[in-house]
Formats: C-alpha cells, structure tokens, sequence
C-alpha cells in the first residue's frame, strides 16, 4: 500500500463519491418504496463493494482477512449504524504491517465511512471473547468480506468450538435484565429507545444471538423450522420487526445522524412521514406511539416465550413426574404445566383458570414455556360466546376476590393480550399514551399501576409507605371493588367526551353482566364517575371554608363512599408519574377526608361558623399556652384578624402567628418566620409587613429566584393595613436541605420587604421539551363565587419558569387583590385557582379584560 499524495486523493474523490451518490440512490428508491429490508441489504451491499474493491485496490496482504461483525454481520445497516470491522490477522503485525493498518483505517474514515475496528488474531479474538459478552456477540455474527478464506475458517472454527451455548444463554439473560432494569423495565417511556428499551430491536436480536450460538439457526424461519414458532408467529415476527426497523431507518433520516430515542422533538414529524394522520380526537404522534407500543408489548411477550423454549431446548430438566393440580394442569418444577398441548382448545375456559391457579398456589413461580405458549395462541378464542359464558364470568369475579396475587396475574393477563381480549374496551386502550403533561405511563399501564398502589394498601410489609391508608383498607369490606374500579376509571380515555361519564356506561354493563349485588355495581360504578372529584376539590377549593366540606359530604353521602374515594384518589394520583405526588397533596387530601368524616359522622349537621372560629381560637390559646406565651398576649394581633383569617388558617398556624407577632403587631420593619412543615415535606413561610403595592409579586419572585415552588397561599390583610401572608414552598432545586434555607429565607426576604424595591422577575429558564412539542391551550376563567363575595380565577396552562410570576403582575396591574393562591402541579401542566377582588372586577368587561390578557401572556 504505497500510495503517493496525489494516488491517494484520487482514490480519496474517487470513493467519496461512489459512496455518496450510491447512499443517496439507496435513499431515494427507500423513500419512493419504504422496504426497511430492502435499504439494510442495500447499504450492506454498497459497502461490501466499496471495501472489497478498496482491498483490492490498495493490494493489501492476501495473509489478512477483512470480516463484518455486529449488524453489519448480519446485513443490517440502517443509515447512521456504525460499520463493525474486524480485521484478521494470522500473527501480531509488526512494525510496517502496523502502519499499513493504521493508513487503511484512516483511508476508511477519510472516505466516509463510520467504522468501528478492532484489529486481532485468532487467538486474540477467543481471549476477548472470553471475558467480554459484548465481543462475544459481535464474532457471533462475523462475515468474510475478503482476505485470507483458510485463516477465517480457522477462526469461525475455534470459536464455535470455544463458544458454550449454555454460558452464553445465561450471559444474554442477565444482560437483557440489565438493560431492562436500565429503561425501569417498562417498554412504556415517554420518549423510548426503539433499539435498547424492552420490546425494542434488541429483544429480538437476543433471540436469533442465542439461537444462532444454540445451533437453531440465525433467522425467524430456522426458527419455525425447528418448531420454537409456528408459521403464524414467524410472519408476526417478521412484521414486527419490520415496524421496528422502519421506524429506526426514518430517525436516522430525519435526524441525520445516529439516534435511536423516540424523543417529542421527532414524534409528530416520524409520525406524519409514517403516514398516520391526525383525527379531532387523536394526534398523529399518539397513534404512532400506540402502535409503537403495542409492537414493543408483542415483542416482549413473543421474547419471554422464545427464552423459555429456547432455555427449554438449551437446558433439558431432569427427568421428574410432574404433580397433578387438576385433569388440565400440573405442577412442572414449581412453574404451572397444562397437562397437554390442547388444553385450551378443548376447554376455552381453562385459560382464566390458569390465572386462578396461578393465585391459588404460592408454590408456583410461573408457567412453563409450552403454558405460555398456549396460552399466546389461544386467546383469540375469547369471543363473545366465551364472554357470555357464565363460568368464565365467575372465574373472573374471582381474580379480584383473591387474597394473593391479583395485581401479579391482571399484569401477566395484560402482557400474553387475555385482559383486552376478555374486555375489548381495555383492550383499545392498550399502548394509548396520554399526552396531557402528567401522565408517564400508557393509559393501561397507569390502570395497572393504579391497581398495585391499592394493592400495596393492603399488604403489611408496605404498611409504612402510606399507614393511613393502610389503616382504612384494613376495615374497608370487600375492597376488590376498589381493584374493578380500578380497571374501569380510565377505560374510556381517547373515545372523545367526558372518559368518567363513558367509563361509568362500561362499567355498570359490566357489573350488570357479572352478578354483582346492586350495592356493590353502585359503588365501583360511582367510583368510576367521581374518581377525579377529591382530587379537584382538595387541591383547587378552600377545604377550610365549611360550605367547600358541606359540599363534597352531600356528594360522598356516607363513610363507605367517602374511604373509597380516598383511597382510590390517593392510588390515581400516585399511579400517574412519580412527579405529581407529594407530601402536601397527601396533607390536603388527609385533611378533606378528616373533616368530611367529621361532617358525616355528625349527621351532616354544618357547623355554626362562629362555633367553628371559636373552637380554633381555644385550641390554639392552648396551644400558646404549651409554647408559655403569656396570657391574653394574643389579642393584639387578633383583635386585628376578621373571621375569614380565622376560617382559612389551621389551629397550629393561628398559634404560630401569634407567637412570632403578638409582641410585634405595629412594627415598622418586616417581620418574616420559616419553619419545616410539620406536617410533612417543605418549608412553612410567614411574612408579616405593612402592605405595600406588588408584595405578592415580590415574594413569589424570591421563591422562584431561590429554587422554590410555591403549593399553596393565603393572603390576608388585617384591619389596620398590615399584610399577613403565609406560603407553603417545596424545593425544586434538589437541594435536600430544607433546614438549612430556613434563615437564608428569613434573612433574605426580610432585607427584600424592608428596600420596597421592584419585583425581580424569576430567572429565566427553558421549559420542558414535552411542552414545546405538545403544548395545550391555556385556559383562563373568572367567575363570581356562590356567596357573590369573591371571584375565583382559573388557570391552566402548560408549567414553565415564573408563570405564578406573570399571573401575579398581571392582576397587580389590574389592581386585583389576591386572597388565596391553591397551586396545583401535575408533571407539566399546572391547574392553579385565585381568589381576588378589587379593581373593577365587578364589571363584565373588566374582567374579560383580565382574562384576555393573562391567555396572551400565558402563551408567551
């Protein structure tokens, strides 16, 4: 390989060309017939022909083997995919054929190509592949491009030879359990990776490696030719992958490089290029991602019973009689075994049994390979004749009775396609995704994790986790209501209308066919109707105002209703993305509960508002009393506060601030005290100063500034002009220090209340990239409250840095004043509720002003 300058830039242009006009052609012909198999062969052809004529060309030695690994290997290049090169060598180069390699690489890469190399010999390559499964994996698939034919067969020899299908079965398990564990082991993401995340391209990889190091042959069809599949589950495969691989070749085009991460940034435009086109109801990127989904579930059901056959196949258990169950199922090595291949066909019925089975005995952990098996080619016999069937009714009922195992086997019935079978309207909301800025997860897969937080109530070793709830499931009878609730809350998300009230519709057909008393189809129905209300109210209502309790008991009616509610609103919120939940929702949710139960346990009799003021004031004297704060100390400040502050602030709170202000009610300079919630996480804020204008813009400004977010606010203004704000703040800086802010907060926001100076606006900060590409219309509303004494503002939009900041300025300049602030986070989105005067909010086309005005800036 002696090439002079101009030799070697003649050759240089020469391939450069070749290779771009060749990947272009490849491009174009794809683009007018999209056949991902056609492309991946393709450009393995084009750079077969390059490196074969390079070879020749550049007359390297005939003793050297150029060979393909990895998915070159085996003819799968999509667009951006490295090129994985080994270089074969029958001894360690010296000195000159070290260089010679080296100016080979290089020529590579000046042309184009994106290579990935190793250069080894024989023995090198059993020595690497020996201790490192990823270079094992590679050699696996290796292909002679050229060279030295005897030394490749003496290495494909040795290494076949060296290679223990066994070892190498077990290696890939744990590997794919690595990689699951990695992707949370859900193939569900948001934003998932077609290749590496569970269901994606490399579970199918994994199979044919396995197979192919087993001796069963490196394609689907070797695969049904060795009975691992049958005819019907080859072509499944094989379109499967196809789906997979197509949408993996359109990234690479879109993007323009190698990626492989379904992010927002691409979904709407690999959708629309997929060809799904957007309906009233649905986006394009949500029926791609559906049917994303639902390919990648298929692939993980079609992975776990390939392993097991293949594991089956590759580890022959010893020879032991299996112990009989029933006439249609065994015991086989503690893994639940039909008695024969046609159990299923000859007795449909007998595929809920299994699940049963399956619950009624703890020594069983799992079904055999040839039980899932059947069980995957048998559920296309659940029509509505199996439906009707009053047997299967029952056998269902009694999934949710158990008292073990029922989120275990809904989940496996979910996964093997019986659960949507068995209920079709489940089953069309298989892989939804919800882009609605909170949900994380498929609409069935927050049904299933709705169901395990229910669960996870009732069972002892997670007692600690939630021990109210705990303590209320415990005595709740018949809580399966709750698990069948749990099934139906959400079924009808997608249809277009209320999903609550078409999710009751199901689920009173379904309690209706099932048998259920009418007690029982009455609460999981109602609790299907009502599962958003507590939720709605805790966070968006002043649960301190009596009418708000009054209210919400007139609607839950009883304790039964009302414990249901609680525990299903607490299982819903928890079930949608591990960011929306946190330990002030639970205190607002303990507390309506608290207080409704009160409520209900009274007679629904409403407490006399003055007797409810009074009550508050003596425990809070009390509670002064404790804290040695002298008799009568607090009537200062008190004789200060209407009733409304009265109403609106716990009995702790009312004697926190009378002991930081009793001896302080007319001080000149800002007063402000932060203690850690006492009730749960976050920081607890006072601010006390004589009201002035912008200081709710002010304090917001600080928070934001100081890397927190504001849950709730209350606002008051005292009789002779002083200002009494608290505020319930979470760190969302990731600090973990809430301590060690408090003085910096104290400090801090005094210094800013004593200068008056201008609100400093929040730093500026990105939003999300969920919500750059699906954002949602803000909503703004004004309306009278029902006492005709305040007006309640409604916002929603999509969350991003110093939004309460703009609402905030907003009515400072329309001379609004802000009673109350209820803040409610949901992942993206933020649904947050106001009470205000002021102004000339009276007026009709004021506060359309108003409104019109926060819209423009809450799209900004």
């Amino acid at each position: 390989m002696n090439l002079d300058t101009n030799a070697r830039n003649e050759l240089l242009v020469r391939y450069k060309s070749r290779l771009q006009l060749g990947q272009a052609t490849i491009r174009e012909q794809y683009l007018a017939n999209p056949d991902p198999f056609f492309l991946l062969n393709e450009r393995s052809a084009l750079i077969d022909g390059l490196l074969r004529d390079l070879w020749c060309e550049v007359k390297f030695p005939d003793s050297l083997a150029l060979v393909a690994v990895g998915g070159y290997g085996r003819r799968e290049l999509c667009p951006a995919s490295d090129i994985d090169l080994l270089l074969l060598l029958p001894q360690t180069p010296d000195a000159r054929l070290a260089e010679l390699l080296e100016q080979l690489i290089s020529l590579f890469w000046d042309i184009g190509l994106e290579i990935g190399h190793s250069v080894r010999t024989v023995e090198d390559c059993l020595t690497e592949a020996a201790g490192d499964l990823t270079v094992q994996t590679a050699l696996v698939e290796a292909r002679l491009l050229i060279g030295n034919t005897a030394l490749f067969e003496k290495f494909e020899s040795a290494f076949k030879k060296q290679l223990d299908p066994q070892a190498f079965f077990h290696a890939k398990r744990m590997e794919q359990d690595e990689r699951y564990l990695r992707f949370e082991e859900s193939p569900y993401s948001l934003e998932p990776n077609c290749k590496e995340s569970p269901g994606g391209l490399r579970d199918l990889q994994s199979i044919l490696w396995i197979a192919q190091a087993a001796g069963y042959g490196d394609s689907w069809k070797d695969l049904e030719r060795h009975n691992f599949i049958t005819h019907q589950e080859q072509l499944g495969l094989e379109r499967r992958e196809r789906f997979l691989q197509r949408l993996r070749i359109q990234l690479h085009l879109h993007v323009g490089r190698r990626e492989d991460r379904l992010l927002f940034d691409y979904q709407t435009a690999l959708a629309e290029q997929l060809g799904f086109e957007a309906t009233p109801t649905r986006r394009a990127s949500e029926q791609l991602m559906q049917e994303y989904y639902r390919t990648a579930k298929t692939i993980t059901q079609l992975n776990t019973i390939l392993l097991q056959n293949l594991g089956a196949a590759i580890f022959p258990s010893p020879e032991q009689t299996p112990q009989r169950i029933n006439e249609r199922f065994q015991n086989s090595h503690q893994l639940l075994d039909v008695a024969h291949e046609d159990v299923f066909n000859e007795t449909p019925g007998a595929i809920i049994e299994s699940f049963l089975i399956m619950q009624r005995h703890s020594e069983l952990k799992g079904m055999t390979a040839r039980t899932i098996r059947a069980l995957w080619r048998a559920r296309h016999m659940i029509d509505d004749s199996f439906r009707n069937d009053p047997e299967n009714k029952t056998h269902f009922i009694q999934l949710f009775k158990a008292p073990r195992g029922v989120l275990h086997e809904l989940r496996r019935m979910n996964q093997f396609d019986i659960l949507g079978r068995y209920l079709p309207n489940f089953g069309a909301i298989v892989g939804q995704m919800q882009h609605d800025l909170f949900h994380a997860y498929t609409v069935d897969q927050h049904i299933m994790r709705v169901l395990r937080n229910l669960r996870r109530f009732s069972e002892s070793e997670f007692a600690h986790e939630y021990p109210f709830c705990s303590q209320l499931i415990s005595n709740f009878d018949r809580p399966w209501l709750l698990y069948m609730a749990a099934i139906f809350h959400d079924i009808a998300k997608g249809r277009g209308g209320g999903h609550s009230e078409l999710g009751m519709v199901d689920a009173q057909e379904f309690c209706n066919s099932h048998g259920l008393t009418e007690e029982d189809a009455e609460l999981v129905v109602w609790l299907v109707g009502k599962h958003l209300l507590m939720s709605s109210v805790a966070q968006k209502l002043d649960i301190s105002d009596p009418d708000v309790i009054s209210d919400f008991a007139a609607t839950v009616k009883d304790e039964r209703h009302l414990t249901a509610l609680y525990l299903f609103s607490v299982a819903d919120i928890r079930g949608t993305s591990p960011k929306v939940w946190n330990s002030w929702k639970g205190q607002l949710f303990e507390q309506l509960f608290n207080q409704t139960r009160r409520l209900l346990n009274s007679g629904g009799q409403v407490p006399v508002m003055q007797g409810i003021i009074q009550e508050r004031q003596e425990e809070s004297i009390r509670l002064l009393r404790y804290y040695a704060v002298p008799e009568k100390a607090h009537e200062r400040l008190w004789n200060q506060l209407d009733t409304v502050y009265f109403l609106r602030h716990s009995t702790e709170e009312i004697a926190w601030h009378a002991r930081a202000l009793h001896y302080r009610t007319d001080s000149k300079q800002p007063v402000v005290k932060a203690r850690i919630n006492p009730h749960g996480d976050g920081i607890e804020v006072m601010a006390y100063t004589l009201d002035q204008r912008d200081l709710f813009a002010r304090m917001v400004g600080f928070f934001s500034r100081a890397g927190f977010n504001i849950m709730d606010a209350k606002i008051h203004t005292t009789r002779h002009g002083y200002a009494l704000d608290s505020f319930m703040l979470l760190d969302v800086s990731g600090r973990d220090k809430d301590r060690d802010m408090i003085q910096y907060i104290e400090h801090e926001l005094t210094d800013r209340l004593t200068r008056c100076g201008k609100p400093e606006a929040p730093a500026s900060g990105r939003i999300s990239r969920q919500v750059k590409h699906f954002p949602i219309q803000p909503l703004v509303t004004i309306q009278a409250d029902e006492k005709g004494v305040y007006f309640v503002l409604s916002v929603s939009a999509a969350d991003r840095p110093g939004l309460l900041y703009t609402v905030a300025m907003t009515l400072a300049a329309h001379g609004a004043n802000l009673h109350t602030a209820k803040i409610v986070t949901l992942g993206e989105r933020v649904e947050d509720t106001f009470l205000i005067t002021g102004g000339d909010l009276g007026e009709s086309a004021s506060r359309i002003k108003l409104e019109t005005e926060l819209l423009n800036q809450l799209k900004c």
